[in-house]
């Protein structure tokens, strides 16, 4: 048995991070990654896999390296048996924003310089009121925060709990469509992937309206693909 949750998230500020630049054009895509909800709804504890309290207090406010630890912070959700699928927008509307600076050279290489540029760019942002929906897989009970924080902005969100419902996992493999959103290294060692679309995002990108075979959960008439845990590589 496990229990499957929906969840919604509505935007109160404007979401951003980049998901693709484009010259000066740094475009948000409307899908929040599920690397980026475990650590947004505080399911990743960073102070258990820290080597000591500084490193934790340090990591819980800023990253002091440009290192990623997915893999060491995601594996204890596979050992709990709770896994989230990525967030894909209900519906959303997209704001272009244009920033300007001057030029630093001078301040960043020690470099004498009489002339002062300005230089801009621009970012295409998801705007508040966008909804976002998500589904939790968990072998146990689950409650969670009703705001978080989300992208470059620490964008504030509320969540919202729609459905949830307790189900047993399907005895026999079947063919499942589904037209959500999910992590490719997730799925495809507990399933036969045959067809799918792909959204390119950093870090993984992500699959959707996948064809594939394998064991299941029937959620609300949806079946969800069965067995996902967050993998890292694609061996």
């Amino acid at each position: 048995m496990a229990f499957i949750y929906r969840y919604q998230i509505e935007l109160h500020d404007s979401l951003y991070f980049a998901t693709r630049e484009i010259g000066r054009l740094y475009e948000t895509e409307p899908v929040i990654h599920n690397y980026a909800l475990c650590y947004a709804l505080g399911l990743v504890d960073s102070e258990i896999y820290s080597t000591t309290v500084a490193e934790a207090d340090s990591y819980r406010y800023f990253c002091p390296e440009q290192i990623p630890k997915y893999e060491q912070h995601l594996t204890a959700l596979n050992q709990q048996g709770i896994y989230l699928t990525p967030a894909r927008s209900i519906f959303h509307a997209s704001t272009l924003n244009t920033w300007k600076y001057a030029n630093n050279n001078y301040h960043v290489e020690m470099e004498k310089t009489q002339k002062n540029i300005p230089s801009f760019g621009r970012t295409k942002e998801i705007a508040p009121e966008s909804k976002f929906e998500f589904f939790i897989i968990s072998e146990k009970s689950l409650k969670l925060a009703k705001w978080i924080r989300l992208g470059k902005w620490m964008s504030k969100a509320a969540v919202e709990i729609v459905e949830q419902q307790e189900v047993k996992r399907s005895q026999s493999e079947a063919d499942v469509i589904f037209p959500y959103l999910l992590n490719p290294l997730d799925v495809m060692f507990s399933h036969q992937v045959i067809s799918y679309d792909v959204v390119n995002m950093p870090p993984v990108s992500l699959i959707q309206n996948v064809k594939m075979r394998g064991r299941y959960y029937e959620f609300d008439k949806l079946k969800i693909p069965g067995s996902m845990t967050y993998r890292f590589r694609a061996d």
